[in-house]
């Protein structure tokens, strides 16, 4: 249409911005071509924002959080639970759960993470490649992911690019995850608005993963949100300051987290109502747990918030790093 018009017009003015705008148009249309992000790789959409995007200055932060969180090491892990904050309020909480984790040989890391942009009724998988950090790509396991698909039959979905790519929950683990395993495969599993049968479902389908040797569960989740930003404000004056009733508050989910009782947690979830953005993939893990017939401990590597909550127009949100491992 562009070409015939030219060859039709008299106007040499008009002739010279129809051939100017033609070949912009042909150079916009190469340049998509040559620089359009691969379909078959989520990209690391909240790196330079919730985490620093260089991987130099990244690797360095990540060396300052597992420093800080070194101590004695526990073996055998088998499922970790941590926070997806920016790294600046949780990345130092997250550690002192991955600083356990030993790299095996042909890793394979399960990742669930809460839904916070897309409402999905069961679990979403992805049919993406890649997942891409600041450090490289981790390379997803596909085999897995649709043998996964088969046997749950119903209860999932296939999330697109565009959905993975607005969720955080999984992205804040990646540069962990790469950092410390960087030739693992990775199961990454949305998991949405879930009921207690579905949890039962999907953990009846995922045990048989769980007990393989070489496999580690991370479970992305941050505890209390608290606030009236979060529309969630109790307070029990018993127990001292504000934030010293959420701590309280959380440590009764961490001690039934602990004790792996799946039923009192399902319970303590509708009596409180805290706003545990993970509690879906957490009831998914103690699930497994029970079904699992492995002698196993998870005990609170550490506990932090993000504000000392005093005053009740504040706001905080509470981050733990949890680790379970075989007795």
């Amino acid at each position: 249409m562009i070409v015939s018009h030219i060859l039709k017009t008299r106007d040499s003015f008009l002739t010279i911005r129809i051939n100017v705008k033609l070949r912009n148009h042909l150079s916009n249309k190469f340049c998509k071509f040559m620089f359009q992000p691969s379909q078959k790789i989520r990209e690391a959409s909240h790196a330079g924002s919730w985490y620093i995007g260089n991987s130099n200055q990244l690797d360095a932060q990540l060396n300052e959080f597992l420093s800080k969180a070194k101590g004695e090491t526990i073996p055998n892990i088998k499922a970790i639970i941590g926070p997806h904050a920016g790294f600046s309020y949780s990345g130092p909480t997250a550690a002192f759960a991955y600083q356990h984790i030993v790299q095996k040989e042909k890793m394979r890391v399960f990742l669930l993470g809460p839904c916070h942009h897309t409402y999905i009724k069961g679990i979403g998988l992805s049919e993406l490649e890649m997942y891409e950090t600041p450090f490289g790509n981790i390379e997803l396991d596909q085999p897995t992911i649709k043998q996964i698909s088969a046997e749950l039959k119903k209860n999932f979905v296939f999330t697109n690019k565009e959905i993975e790519e607005q969720e955080h929950s999984l992205e804040m683990h990646l540069p962990f995850i790469y950092k410390l395993f960087p030739k693992c495969k990775l199961i990454p599993i949305m998991v949405g608005a879930t009921t207690e049968q579905q949890d039962a479902q999907v953990a009846n389908v995922l045990v048989k993963y769980f007990v393989d040797p070489n496999t580690v569960f991370v479970i992305s989740s941050d505890f209390c949100h608290w606030g009236k930003r979060f529309q969630y404000t109790p307070y029990n004056k018993e127990h001292g300051e504000i934030h010293q009733s959420i701590a309280q508050l959380d440590g009764q989910a961490i001690k039934l987290i602990e004790s792996h009782n799946l039923k009192e947690f399902y319970k303590y979830l509708d009596e409180t109502e805290n706003t545990i953005c993970g509690r879906h993939p957490i009831c998914i893990l103690l699930n497994i747990i029970n079904l699992s017939k492995l002698q196993l401990k998870t005990q609170l590597s550490k506990y932090n918030q993000s504000n000392q909550v005093i005053k009740t127009n504040d706001s905080s949100v509470s981050y733990a790093a949890l680790v379970t491992s075989l007795l």
